[in-house]
């Protein structure tokens, strides 16, 4: 059961990175590596649940939004031009802006996107930030209820009393709140539990009704429109457009998958670094998918190297994940 990313300077390892993680199937807890029942911030990664909001309130009805934005509402996106186009557009439905959003502001993930502002002269604004399409989904999920956008951030609002109740009915368990780094709620789960929704996220039919329709709808957006969840290189979207999957990066080490095909059936799965760093995520998710029997093809993420200022390489990074099998 043990699960760890090592990091090697030479040939001695120098750091490593403990990991807990479940794969949950139809039959409940199937494989699991560290702690399964690891409470952990699922940050991002719980996006594609909150953008279930879109459904459940009639909000993506209403203001006629397309599988775009939906797709932009499960995001952790780069900040790249066609991300800012669509954030602008979700928002102008809205008759909103941008500085309606309470994301705040950083520059963008995109290394290209960044320059370009630079060159410009221009310093990024709210739709450059990541959470920026998860924001926009919650101001249009509080104007379909009647509820006021002033606010809409604060765990008391109906928007997040709908997402905890969301998360609480997909994972079977009441889920922690705290403040995420875009200063809305964000939910601690265990991790056999978070990775319950992801099964639903993967198998609808499996969820209470009211969910089924919402789940199988923001999973088609993701599914259609990866470029849109990250960006081009980012892990999530080349999973995406590789493999019958969905994926969702959290900060802090935190990922989510729905596995919508495997050897073993659909899949839902939680993985968190334990202590946070997220160069290990991404080695460890890769490995992960290899043991499950879904093969992303060559990535950045095998044995990625080590190097020094000079570029030189000086190490690697290694997952070793002993999954037990109850």
């Amino acid at each position: 059961m043990n699960a760890f990313v090592h990091v090697y300077r030479g040939e001695w390892v120098e750091n490593r990175h403990r990991i807990s993680l479940a794969v949950v199937g139809r039959e409940g807890l199937l494989a699991y590596g560290g702690d399964p029942a690891f409470v952990s911030y699922m940050r991002s990664s719980a996006k594609p649940f909150q953008a279930l909001a879109l459904f459940l309130t009639g909000a993506a009805e209403r203001f006629g939004l397309t599988e775009e934005e939906v797709a932009l509402a499960t995001a952790s996106h780069d900040g790249t031009p066609e991300h800012v186009a669509v954030a602008a557009r979700f928002l102008e439905k809205l008759g909103l802006g941008p500085e309606h959003l309470v994301c705040g502001v950083h520059p963008p993930f995109s290394k290209e996107a960044r320059r370009a502002l630079e060159a410009a002269g221009l310093g990024p604004t709210p739709l450059h930030h990541n959470c920026s399409g998860k924001h926009a989904g919650m101001l249009a999920a509080a104007l379909a209820l009647g509820a006021p956008v002033e606010g809409y951030e604060r765990p008391d609002h109906p928007v997040q009393r709908l997402n905890r109740k969301t998360l609480a009915e997909l994972s079977r368990a009441e889920p922690v709140h705290a403040t995420d780094g875009c200063s809305v709620p964000t939910f601690a789960l265990p991790l056999a539990r978070a990775a319950r929704a992801f099964y639903l996220l993967a198998r609808p039919e499996g969820a209470p009704e009211a969910y089924q329709k919402p789940l199988l709808r923001v999973g088609q957006a993701m599914r259609r429109h990866p470029h849109l969840v990250a960006g081009p290189g980012s892990i999530d979207t080349l999973l995406m457009e590789r493999l019958p999957l969905l994926a969702k990066r959290g900060a802090d080490g935190y990922y989510g998958l729905a596995l919508l095909e495997s050897p073993k059936g659909p899949l839902g799965v939680a993985l968190k670094v334990e202590d946070g760093a997220s160069q290990a995520r991404e080695v460890a998710v890769v490995a992960l998918l290899r043991l499950l029997g879904l093969d992303p093809g060559p990535t950045p993420w095998d044995r990625p190297e080590v190097r020094s200022h000079r570029g030189l390489p000086v190490g690697h990074l290694e997952a070793r994940l002993d999954l037990t099998w109850p």
